[in-house]
């Protein structure tokens, strides 16, 4: 039977043309156990999976600090939990506090008797009894009080103070040194930056907070395979299941492994993906008319180019081709064919040695 296929093979290379097919009739197609099936075209299909990093994405990272200088007495949440907006999440025993809510008194006591000397002299002057140079010099500390009052509310608010306790201390005068530090919004607990009875100065890191739905996915994808890959492309991750789109494809190429980064936000209503957690996420390639699904023995390799056979006649012509992706059982390709086309998936070799006899 060997002997049998060589002497077909070669009957074969005698009686191709110059033309670049491979002729051969049905009676040697059944012979050599030949057979081919259709292409099939790709709208879409799933490429190569590639690592990726899962980060939270900038717009939804916020990082509580102390408002103000003090010893952090209590710690009310740990990394990992839900919080909402307003919540407390710290109390900070802050002298400094009470040096800020003792000046802003002053300041409210300073622009009441400033506003009765105003009143007062706006009133003589309608009586013709003080000259028009006293009232705007009284009208000018008025609204000198006025903005020292903002500047000292703006002070606690920074402090950490909300609208309700400035109303209270203005009603009941009475000053504390406890500041409350609240979630600026709702999100989870990423990580802990401090802890009870530490002393910490204005502005140092408390919490790191963030929200989890959407995420980033940060793919590194070699230079090589960035071709048709923009922003709006499909991604999947399969575990844990989930889907979204490519944002951005970066511009600089890390020198480590020559790839280059790009971007995806993916959906995470469930909570499965985590911050820091690594995947393998796969890209879409979109069907633009020359993709196409085969399977895998159709394929040939012939002086370092791969190759499919397609049926022409009573011949089979030689395609060249890119492979796009790989599955199970099929390959993803590019190539100048069409639907409807026969591609050879049996009988490969001895087409493949008629061919090169004949080349």
């Amino acid at each position: 039977m060997k002997k049998t296929l060589i002497a077909m093979a070669l009957l074969l290379a005698a009686n191709v043309s110059a033309a670049p097919l491979v002729k051969i009739d049905p009676a040697q197609q059944k012979a050599l156990g030949i057979t081919t099936t259709a292409v099939e075209p790709v709208s879409e299909a799933w490429g190569n999976a590639y690592p990726a990093k899962v980060r939270v994405p900038n717009a939804q990272l916020m990082v509580v600090s102390a408002p103000q200088e003090g010893l952090l007495t209590t710690l009310q949440v740990a990394e990992g939990e839900a919080v909402t907006k307003g919540q407390t999440l710290a109390t900070i025993q802050s002298p400094k506090l009470v040096e800020e809510q003792r000046l802003y008194l002053e300041a409210v006591t300073r622009l009441g008797l400033s506003r009765a000397e105003l009143e007062r002299d706006r009133q003589l002057k309608a009586e013709g009894i003080i000259a028009e140079r006293r009232f705007l010099e009284t009208r000018a500390r008025h609204t000198q009080a006025r903005t020292e009052v903002e500047q000292r509310r703006q002070a606690l608010q920074l402090a950490g103070m909300d609208e309700n306790a400035i109303r209270q201390l203005e009603q009941k005068h009475t000053l504390s040194a406890i500041l409350q530090v609240r979630s600026p919004m709702d999100g989870v607990v990423l990580a802990q930056l401090a802890t009870p009875g530490q002393r910490i100065d204005i502005a140092s890191p408390i919490y790191r907070i963030g929200q989890l739905d959407p995420l980033w996915l940060e793919i590194r994808v070699p230079l090589e395979k960035l071709e048709g890959i923009t922003t709006g492309t499909a991604v999947r991750v399969e575990k844990p299941a989930t889907s979204g789109r490519i944002i951005t494809v970066g511009s600089m190429i890390h020198g480590e492994d020559q790839s280059v980064l790009v971007r995806a936000e993916i959906a995470n209503p469930d909570g499965k993906l985590r911050p820091g957690q690594f995947v393998q996420a796969q890209l879409a390639l979109g069907g633009n008319g020359t993709t196409w699904r085969v399977p895998r023995q159709a394929l040939l390799r012939v002086n370092g180019k791969k190759w499919v056979l397609i049926k022409d006649g009573p011949a089979f012509r030689p395609v060249e081709v890119n492979i796009s992706a790989e599955e199970s059982d099929n390959l993803i390709i590019q190539g100048a064919l069409h639907a409807g086309d026969q591609v050879a998936i049996s009988g490969t070799a001895a087409l493949k040695a008629a061919w090169q006899e004949e080349g």
